[in-house]
């Protein structure tokens, strides 16, 4: 659902809406700093169209509707086919009602579609002269652009030779994907330049720009391939033939990049409805794509459809875009929080001037850490542009500067940690108390009897706050040296509860190493890292004596976080000797410790279970509620199970990913599983194929 247009009530309205609309087009387009968000400028328009519907002889001429770029752009570089926006539907009736329309107008209903995602960049056309980059232009007023050739050999899937000595024009998307927007950020701010407000923002300015002394990465993804005036002839015949997904495939051959080599693919489809279904796929994939789209571009996809269809004088009749509810909004940051956690990170969260987005109220968003502040150079009562798709955590991602009024106050860093008033080890990018662990134990003990951790039935929150209170338990190891007539001696602790409770902790001292690893939880990693330590190392010995490097070859362990987990279970070490006096479990079961340096393997992983059982060599990612067998498992116990039956667990799914065990209500990696061809299971299917490690 999109929301309402917005009411324009007379002619002064109007005026002013119009002039609105005009400014923040001409920023959005000319360098991406417009003060209104996408959704807001789309209500704007939307609400200026409806008057004017009513109004029909009071437009203005400078209204931005029907015009490319609401008309608030120009350029002096001729473009030889005009260059087009796209008009906009919200609704599945809305795209049923285009078609409609579509079909009447070429006198026969369209019998293939093009559906690509509409990403959220800025288009400019490719100008190739034999094979060779020659010219860049953007869309500018849609009948001319801007050089911003300067920008050749800075844009990522833009070759400046082609394959083939051809003479065209590639046409497409530059923008910035979310690893190239953090390092715009970090290399603007790093030369005292303010951050870019989004990635669509960084695009705008860095392609433009022409004297800077940095450069930084761009990506291009191509939607067009069209002849030049000097094109050979039989070239030129052949590509204004040219169904639009020939086309396409025609561009990758050339060795332009295209959305065929990303999660979200340009497809056919035949129907309305399979349009629809890949909407919804792509619409599911969203918040797990490494660039921003706000919609769906649809097309009738042979030559002679769009022919028949022609053009309006803002966008052609045989393409659309359904946009998606918006992800980004301009908001203020109200104040700044400092939250500790379990294991003693003092971790800033700020306070949002509430703003709906993609249907939830967001009053809080992500900050990171206090280095994160400082490069992105956020200060209380800012703009922000704050982020939000599916369930990602919303994240500001930069002030937008040019709203400043000269108001704002510097966010003030805690010098003592908020919760204790111990001091802050500021040595690395997240701040930690000094007490660590100590500082929040009633958390860090109830994560460690959690579910998936050691497991320990009936000491929930209530019964960690009250042995912390009475000074019972100070660390971890303490719970496994808690007598009966110490917890007789607790409020509400009968002799029942009592015996129940210590064959819990009795139970828990023969928990997997994962499980114990997990509870003590070691910065930087998780249930999934403690599991993959544990399998590759096997004893809590073998992992103690490994180094930084060692600690690498567990996957997903990189050069920065190996020497910190390294060096935390070094401060770990009298605890884990306590839990080891206690008598609680230090290998993993199934798994081998890695053999010494210098002997022949046979290049088997380390650490691994031989290649045996159902799932060997398989990567399986678990989605949606399991049923019959499987459903009193947690989604910890899923993967154990996995990796028992000799497969690889993983919570994202990729080209890499063998098996997607979907239950009810899997959504967007269900959607990705069949958009990569990926064998699906259900969970009864599952569970009879490692029936024989259930239990």
């Amino acid at each position: 659902m999109t929301s309402p247009a917005a009411v324009i009530v007379d002619t002064a309205a109007y005026a002013q809406a119009v002039e609105d609309a005009v400014k923040a087009s001409a920023a959005y387009y000319s360098g991406g700093t417009s003060v209104l968000d996408d959704e807001s400028y789309d209500r704007l328009v939307r609400g200026i169209a409806a008057w004017e519907a009513d109004h029909p002889d009071e437009v203005v001429p400078d209204s931005p509707t029907g015009k490319v770029a609401g008309g608030a752009v120009e350029g002096d570089v001729p473009h030889t086919v005009a260059m087009l926006s796209l008009d906009n539907v919200f609704s599945p009736e809305e795209f049923s009602a285009w078609t409609a329309s579509l079909a009447r107008r070429i006198g026969h209903d369209v019998t293939r579609f093009s559906v690509e995602p509409k990403l959220d960049g800025l288009a400019i056309a490719a100008r190739y002269s034999h094979g060779r980059l020659t010219r860049l232009i953007t869309r500018g007023d849609g009948t001319a652009g801007e050089d911003v050739s300067h920008a050749i050999g800075t844009i990522e899937g833009l070759p400046e030779e082609l394959a083939e000595p051809v003479t065209v024009e590639v046409r497409g998307e530059v923008l910035m994907t979310t690893a190239q927007f953090e390092h715009a950020n970090e290399v603007r701010t790093g030369h005292g330049g303010q951050p870019f407000a989004n990635p669509r923002n960084a695009a705008a300015g860095t392609l433009r720009a022409k004297e800077r002394a940095y450069t930084v990465p761009m990506t291009f993804f191509g939607y067009g391939l069209l002849p030049l005036a000097d094109s050979d002839t039989a070239l030129a015949a052949r590509l204004s033939d040219l169904a639009h997904s020939d086309l396409m495939a025609q561009a990758a051959e050339l060795g332009v990049n295209t959305t065929a080599t990303t999660a979200v693919p340009g497809i056919t489809a035949e129907t309305v409805e399979q349009v629809l279904t890949r909407v919804q796929e792509i619409a599911a994939l969203r918040a797990q794509l490494p660039f921003g789209i706000d919609g769906i571009v649809i097309k009738a996809d042979p030559a002679a459809d769009q022919r028949a269809a022609g053009s309006g004088s803002r966008a052609p009749r045989w393409a659309i875009a359904y946009k998606l509810p918006a992800v980004e909004k301009i908001t203020r940051l109200l104040e700044v929080e400092w939250n500790v956690g379990r294991t003693g990170i003092i971790a800033p969260r700020a306070v949002l001037e509430p703003v709906e987005i993609d249907g939830s109220t967001i009053t809080y968003a992500t900050l990171h850490n206090p280095a994160d502040i400082t490069r992105r150079d956020l200060r209380r009562g800012d703009h922000v542009m704050v982020y939000r798709a599916g369930d990602v955590i919303p994240r500001i991602e930069a002030p937008v500067a040019h709203l400043r009024t000269g108001d704002e106050q510097p966010i003030v860093f805690p010098e003592v940690c908020p919760r204790c008033g111990s001091g802050i080890d500021t040595s690395e990018q997240r701040w930690r108390c000094e007490n660590g662990r100590n500082c929040h134990l009633v958390a860090s003990l109830s994560y460690a009897a959690g579910r998936d951790q050691l497991d320990i039935e009936g000491l929930g929150i209530t019964r960690v706050v009250q042995l912390v209170e009475a000074g019972l338990v100070a660390d971890l190891a303490d719970l496994f040296s808690l007598t009966q007539e110490q917890l007789l001696s607790l409020e509400r602790m009968g002799e029942t509860s009592t015996d129940n409770l210590l064959g819990a902790i009795g139970a828990a001292k023969g928990r997997s190493l994962s499980r114990v690893l997990c509870a003590l939880g070691v910065r930087g990693t998780g249930r999934s890292m403690s599991r993959r330590i544990a399998r590759h190392f096997a004893t809590m010995d073998a992992i103690r004596a490994a180094d930084a490097t060692s600690m690498q070859q567990v996957e997903g362990i990189g050069t920065e976080k190996a020497p910190s987990i390294v060096a935390e279970l070094v401060e770990l070490a009298p605890l884990i000797d306590r839990l080891v006096a206690a008598g609680v479990n230090m290998t993993e079961p199934g798994a081998t410790p890695p053999a010494p340096a210098g002997i022949d393997t046979d290049d088997q992983e380390p650490g691994a279970e031989a290649a045996s059982g159902p799932l060997a060599g398989m990567t399986v990612v678990v989605t949606g509620a399991m049923t019959g067998a499987l459903e009193k498992l947690s989604r910890n116990q899923m993967n154990e199970l996995i990796e028992r039956a000799g497969g690889r667990s993983s919570s994202s799914v990729s080209k890499k990913t063998t098996l997607v065990v979907a239950g009810e209500g899997a959504g967007s990696k269900r959607a990705k599983a069949e958009t990569l061809g990926i064998r699906l299971a259900a969970p009864d299917e599952f569970a009879t194929l490692i029936a024989g490690f259930l239990g």
